[in-house]
């Protein structure tokens, strides 16, 4: 991999880390279409790199925030575990089976109806 690709790619880490730390955002948000725009990866490979790297960053923000600042509900979060992982299956199985640019699109407008609720809501 070349020196400017690994450079590119750090940026794209740390703005995600940063957006992991700021919003409790940063793999779907920021990771996937970087990937998808910036070096031309299909949906599904971002998809997958992204949960990939999104172990580490959310692992350590959460440790951050419950650690450091208290600002984390355990009893919450270990809640959404089961329910979360039901969904990861149901998820991952969809996306394998619908077309790339169907996936693209859903993407785009749940980011667009995301940012209209913080907008107006």
């Amino acid at each position: 991999m070349d020196k400017r690709r690994i450079i590119g790619l750090a940026g794209v880490g740390t703005l995600a880390g940063a957006f992991s730390g700021l919003f409790g955002v940063g793999g779907g948000t920021v990771i996937v279409p970087m990937l998808i725009a910036l070096y031309h990866y299909g949906d599904r490979l971002a998809t997958g790199t992204s949960l990939a790297a999104i172990i580490v960053i959310a692992i350590l923000a959460a440790a951050m925030h419950g650690g450091i600042y208290g600002n984390v509900d355990l009893e919450t979060g270990l809640i959404l575990v089961g329910p979360a992982i039901i969904g990861v299956v149901a998820g991952t199985a969809i996306q394998q089976r619908i077309p790339e640019k169907t996936v693209s699109f859903l993407f785009a407008l749940l980011l667009i109806g995301v940012a209209i609720e913080m907008v107006v809501g």
